[in-house]
């Protein structure tokens, strides 16, 4: 490989991943549009048309703004890389940073200046989608000044938890040899599991606030439904995610002392009791199926190999020189390793995206069917058509869009499968 080829390599890639971005899109926003006039038969009794309507035009509304950002962000890519924004950043570093810092402060510097203008060139897309698009649709609760206090303590966060991480890696990448990326790994991954022990005991309450499930049937129903499941955890709680918008959900946090069962306020005020527990039935499902334990295991065995291949990448002038970056002399490039490392590989994994969306497909339909034997198969079909309701999710959208993207089957396969697994 030489820096030639990679260059062609990486411009051909891109290329690629854009226009099957632009052409799934396309494709998604005319299918939606095409069947926006009429509510398919399953759920015209539960969904009305203008209901139907407004998820075709929200569903259109986030597929056209996901056009531009997906152009945006190939024009950043290639700014950063090919068209030597990097190796610009990198060079005012070394000739401003490095003398007064140091090594590692350089670097860290490298990898804050990287987030910082990141975050900048992002933020009108994400500013957009919150106070037009969410707005204009009746989801938006978000106000500038929570915007700026979530900013603020993220930022906060982001330095106290993400700096001393970059700083081990990069020490480890100078001083512990060829495998270096082992012990990286290693403390990647001991990092991830601190991390949903401390997430929803410290960090999770800074920006939301968490409070015992009250309702008594609720409470009633989630512990018969939990204790029959052979499920323990330790509380079950209410967070105000109305505060930010108006869209419902239900999630497990946590590892251990602070596993949890969190509820969205928004989700309680729509499902009733027995929806409530059809849907946590459907959580449960993923555990008892070990889904939460695969996908980590599958997530560190990809980080791994991820690792390794950029152990291997770091040593080779091409890499960096082929993606529009001249390795320093007089620095180390430990950072710039990370960062080339960090932009290029989301365009491979682009295109493995359909395999993951698959297996999450599948996950999914053993969530439901457990749920449909620990639960009534009506309310969960219930609950899921006022979830799709009330969060404006489209009801038909493009069969190609969906088995390259949707990490959940569209709601009419859903509801087919269910009614297989709730028969006798």
């Amino acid at each position: 490989m030489t820096s030639f080829h990679l260059t062609l390599l990486f411009a051909a890639a891109l290329t690629l991943c854009w226009v099957v971005k632009l052409t799934l899109a396309s494709r998604q926003i005319r299918h939606v549009a095409q069947h926006r006039h009429a509510v398919p038969a399953p759920f015209a009794q539960r969904i009305s048309l203008a209901e139907h309507q407004k998820a075709a035009d929200y569903c259109i509304a986030k597929t056209q703004l996901s056009i531009w950002v997906n152009a945006f962000s190939v024009a950043v890519l290639l700014g950063w890389t090919l068209l030597g924004g990097l190796h610009m950043l990198n060079a005012w570093l070394v000739a401003t940073v490095l003398p007064e810092w140091g090594a590692m402060g350089y670097q860290l510097a490298l990898l804050g200046c990287f987030a910082l203008i990141s975050s900048v060139l992002d933020a009108p897309f994400d500013l957009y989608q919150t106070f037009v698009l969410e707005q204009r649709f009746g989801f938006n609760r978000m106000t500038w000044k929570l915007m700026l206090l979530d900013t603020l303590k993220g930022t906060v966060v982001g330095v106290l938890l993400g700096l001393p991480l970059a700083a081990l890696v990069l020490w480890l990448m100078a001083a512990a040899g060829g495998l270096w990326w082992l012990w990286a790994w290693a403390s990647w991954v001991g990092f991830s599991v601190l991390m949903m022990v401390i997430y929803p005991l410290f960090i999770a309450p800074l920006f939301n606030r968490f409070e015992p499930l009250q309702d008594a049937t609720v409470a009633s129903r989630v512990g018969a439904l939990m204790a029959r499941c052979g499920f323990q955890s330790k509380g079950l709680f209410v967070m105000d995610g109305s505060k930010r918008s108006g869209h419902g959900n239900a999630y497990f946090s946590g590892l251990g002392p602070a596993k949890r069962v969190v509820f969205f306020d928004t989700l309680l005020s729509v499902l009733n009791p027995a929806e409530i527990e059809a849907v946590l039935a459907h959580e449960l499902g993923h555990f008892k199926h070990r889904h939460v334990l695969k996908r980590m295991v599958g997530v560190f065995a990809l980080s791994l190999f991820a690792l390794a291949l950029l152990g291997w990448l770091a040593g080779k002038t091409w890499f960096y020189e082929g993606l529009g970056v001249s390795p320093s002399m007089s620095a180390p490039n430990d950072a710039l390793a990370l960062l080339l490392f960090m932009l290029s590989v989301p365009i491979v994994g682009f295109f493995v995206s359909p395999l993951l969306a698959q297996l999450s497909r599948k996950d999914e339909f053993e969530a439901d069917a457990y749920a449909c034997q620990h639960a009534s198969q009506t309310d969960l079909c219930s609950a899921l058509i006022k979830l799709y309701k009330d969060n404006a999710s489209t009801l038909t959208p493009d069969p190609v869009f969906a088995r390259f993207y949707y990490s959940h089957p569209p709601a009419s396969e859903r509801m087919a499968a269910m009614a297989v697994a709730g028969s006798p």
